[in-house]
């Protein structure tokens, strides 16, 4: 069985985020990155799609959201699999065989 990564599955979690945590609680980025102890900078790339989530900034979110930090990090993943996937052609490997 083949399990198909949907687009909306794999958008970049800091999208998601923005949309479903941040804005609803009536945050802008300066005050998110206030409130989580992180620097202007990286709230901004995450939430604008510019940086990966990190482990580091996903139990942030948990602590202060209560949104489970390894959800975001599956979500970090599917994004990241489904750009990989998306030119997959162009990475060539050959199956491993043993020499037995």
């Amino acid at each position: 069985m083949t399990i198909v990564l949907e687009p909306s599955f794999a958008v970049h979690p800091g999208a998601w985020l923005r949309s479903e945590i941040v804005e609803p609680h009536g945050l802008g980025v300066t005050d998110a990155a206030r409130h989580l102890g992180v620097t202007r900078q990286a709230m901004s790339a995450l939430l604008n799609g510019r940086a990966g989530l990190s482990a580091d900034m996903a139990i942030r979110f948990e602590k202060a959201f209560g949104v489970k930090a390894d959800t975001l990090l599956r979500r970090q993943v599917a994004h990241e699999l489904a750009q990989a996937r998306a030119h997959e052609d162009e990475i060539r490997v050959e199956p491993f065989r043993d020499a037995a």
